[in-house]
């Protein structure tokens, strides 16, 4: 993802959307982690920030550039930082 953060002014607006759009799922999915985890502050934090990049995906990929490179950035630092405080996952072992 950092990657994608470096060269986000170089794309278009489809693949900037599609950027956020997967930034977006990995905070959901962190959510949920945190949420499994009883971190239940953390998982409303990344999931009101994964629906606000949703609702504005389109905007953030119109607008400058800049600006959807911060917002990369600092959804980058949620998951790194969720992950450095909680480096071993809980296995759940229900069916779906």
């Amino acid at each position: 993802m950092e990657e994608k953060i470096k060269f986000i002014k170089d794309l278009d607006i489809e693949e900037r959307e599609e950027v956020l759009s997967d930034i977006a799922r990995a905070l959901e999915s962190t959510a949920r982690e945190a949420f499994i985890e009883g971190d239940r502050h953390f998982a409303a934090l990344s999931s009101n920030m994964a629906q606000i990049i949703r609702v504005n995906a389109d905007e953030l990929a119109r607008d400058n550039s800049q600006n959807a490179e911060r917002v990369l950035q600092q959804a980058t630092a949620m998951i790194s930082q969720f992950n450095a405080i909680h480096p071993y996952r809980m296995m759940s072992y229900s069916l779906h």
